[in-house]
């Protein structure tokens, strides 16, 4: 019947792809608590994840920095507004555009990595021979990644943020003849808790969506090396889209407690 509805067809995907996502986070949950714990594993996943992509989120912070300062200060000036540089820069970053930018880079380099590693997997046929030796794949396999990437994203994105302040201060240095101790000086003058709690809290649920999605497409990918390159590909696309999804929530709720 859905053959002749594209729509009914997309939805009904939609739905049943949704259902399937969440019976993989329903058993993560399960399988989270139950013995036993796989820590070397977790360990090794939280080096492949923080440790390796310090550099690339170290230089788009950076870049991220330079570029927004340098493109807010013209307009700043117009109006005689170039002292409140450092404090609008550091809210903006800290609060929304830090950590979306860097979740996104980090749902490319470690989102595909998951779905190409278990799909890979999948397709040579190891995650069950690993079943027919009597270790829990899904325990080995999803549980540490998924802790993982919840469990470094919000360093990585600390990190982030830090190297994009120093990519500002230099701006600032260069531009406004402002000395790295009054930029910074001003910087924690303007943030608080409402600003970095918020932006803490849901780069938690961003780690985790990053991990869900890639272990999701790559444990149940299709056969064949297109399905390991399907399942790359899709992983990335879903996850980017429901971070969106995660960042629309969490700033409607800060609004909702905090206020505007």
């Amino acid at each position: 019947m859905t053959r002749n509805f594209p729509i009914a067809k997309n939805l009904y995907s939609f739905f049943t792809e949704t259902g399937a996502l969440s019976r993989f986070a329903g058993r993560f949950f399960k399988e989270l608590f139950s013995r036993p714990f796989e820590f070397r594993e977790f360990l090794r996943q939280c080096y492949q994840m923080g440790n390796k992509s310090l550099l690339l989120v170290g230089v788009t912070g950076f870049i991220l920095g330079l570029v927004f300062t340098l493109q807010s200060r013209p307009t700043l000036e117009e109006f005689g507004a170039s002292s409140w540089i450092p404090n609008m820069i550091s809210i903006s970053i800290v609060r929304e555009i830090g950590p979306v930018i860097i979740a996104l880079i980090c749902a490319g380099r470690i989102g595909s990595s998951i779905g190409a590693e278990l799909g890979s997997m999948k397709v040579t046929e190891q995650i069950d021979a690993m079943e027919v030796s009597g270790t829990n794949p899904f325990k080995f396999l999803v549980v540490t990644r998924i802790l993982a990437a919840t469990l470094m994203l919000p360093l990585l994105i600390l990190f982030g943020d830090f190297i994009a302040l120093i990519g500002s201060a230099l701006v600032e240095n260069i531009k406004g003849q402002v000395s790295f101790t009054l930029y910074f000086n001003q910087v924690f003058d303007a943030l608080g808790f409402r600003d970095l709690l918020p932006a803490t809290g849901k780069s938690f649920f961003f780690g985790f969506a990053i991990g869900l999605v890639g272990c999701f497409k790559g444990y149940n990918s299709s056969k064949g090396t297109a399905g390991v390159g399907r399942a790359s590909n899709s992983a990335v696309v879903y996850t980017s889209m429901l971070l969106f999804i995660i960042d629309f929530i969490a700033v409607f709720l800060t609004e909702l407690i905090y206020g505007t």
